[in-house]
């Protein structure tokens, strides 16, 4: 029989169901900033099309003399922003599901994609697309079309994510130091050969995988959107089916077995579905950081450890952040665009700094 003291996280008492009234009133809170976040992005920028210009055209655009927005101002809000919008959302939610599940996979709150190396491999894969998709890779290129960026970025993180997972992992039990070094490493390799392939690269591919490399969402087009929509929707779909098992994995992974949690089936298909998202995300939208780890730890600090709760209040905040990190990067140098990476760099280095300070034992290797 499990001691009331290890079952308290699972199972279910009044202090939890205090703190599980928190997580639902917070996530509708975060459905309605998400809401507000999207109008925000829909209706700022260098297009006069104001909130009321938009509304009037969702209620009467249909009839050309009570249209409310003119072909321009159309133009931008529905080809330009609103694809760049629902992008930002779909990238958000993923990175910060991904950093919610890879930190309940670790049961390590410094665990992040970005971290241990899952975005320096997506990004080697699809860097290797941009170089070679002419010459060594034109076959594969020609085979799968625009699906070959984002199933490369998906094969280069999955391919890093079982390598750190087969280094951390002994016996059953998983090295935090071990996993923390092997991911600067991994990561190091895969960015040295990002470098080869970069001094490779003819102008034109340096100019866009200059500009990529440091994140934006300045490319979202209708066709990314579909080529890498669905991998991002169905690892997201899939992601929350693994809450209670991330759960019982907090109390150790032979606790979770005697709980009847198939342990190894739940780590492959963590590893599987985060590779997934952050690999598709890392292919449209380069390299984003820290929204992995920023969004679940101040969740934690705001509902709990509850990954029921934790897993689509993350996919919510993400995709707000971004939303908003992509605003400021739209208007803080305008008419130039800052790239969104330099953004969430700005604001998650410092929360980051303040989770080391905060946990100085874990870092202490």
């Amino acid at each position: 029989m499990v001691d009331q003291s290890i079952a308290g996280p699972v199972m279910a008492s009044a202090s939890e169901g205090d703190r599980s009234g928190r997580a639902r009133i917070v996530i509708l809170l975060l459905c309605l900033g998400l809401a507000a976040a999207v109008f925000l992005s829909l209706t700022s920028g260098a297009s006069d099309a104001s909130a009321v210009n938009v509304i009037g055209d969702w209620l009467f655009g249909t009839v050309p003399d009570n249209a409310a927005l003119s072909a321009r101002d159309s133009l931008i809000v529905y080809d330009i922003r609103l694809p760049r919008i629902i992008l930002g959302m779909l990238v958000g939610a993923a990175l910060a599901v991904s950093g919610a599940v890879m930190q309940g996979l670790f049961r390590n709150p410094l665990a992040d994609p970005g971290l241990i190396g899952v975005s320096a491999g997506s990004s080697l894969g699809a860097v290797a697309v941009i170089v070679l998709g002419a010459t060594i890779l034109a076959p594969v290129t020609a085979l799968l079309g625009t699906l070959a960026l984002p199933l490369a970025a998906f094969c280069g993180g999955l391919a890093t994510t079982l390598v750190l997972y087969q280094i951390a992992t002994r016996r059953g039990q998983t090295s935090v130091a071990t996993m923390l070094l092997a991911g600067i490493a991994l990561a190091a390799l895969a960015m040295a050969l990002t470098g080869i392939l970069i001094f490779m690269a003819d102008d034109r591919q340096l100019r866009d995988l200059t500009f990529w490399q440091l994140g934006s969402l300045g490319g979202a087009t209708w066709a990314k959107i579909a080529s890498v929509g669905p991998i991002i929707v169905l690892a997201l779909a899939a992601m929350p089916f693994l809450a209670r098992g991330l759960n019982a994995l907090a109390l150790g992974e032979a606790t979770a077995g005697h709980l009847g949690i198939p342990v190894q089936r739940l780590k492959y298909t963590a590893i599987i579905g985060v590779s997934a998202a952050v690999g598709a995300s890392v292919a449209v939208s380069g390299g984003i950081g820290f929204v992995g780890i920023v969004v679940p730890h101040l969740l934690r600090l705001l509902i709990g450890p509850d990954n029921r709760y934790l897993l689509p209040a993350s996919a919510l905040l993400g995709a707000s952040l971004l939303l908003l990190a992509d605003a400021v990067a739209r208007t803080i140098v305008a008419p130039a665009e800052l790239p969104i990476g330099i953004v969430t760099a700005m604001a998650g280095a410092p929360f980051f700094l303040w989770i080391l300070l905060r946990k100085r034992g874990i870092v202490d290797l």
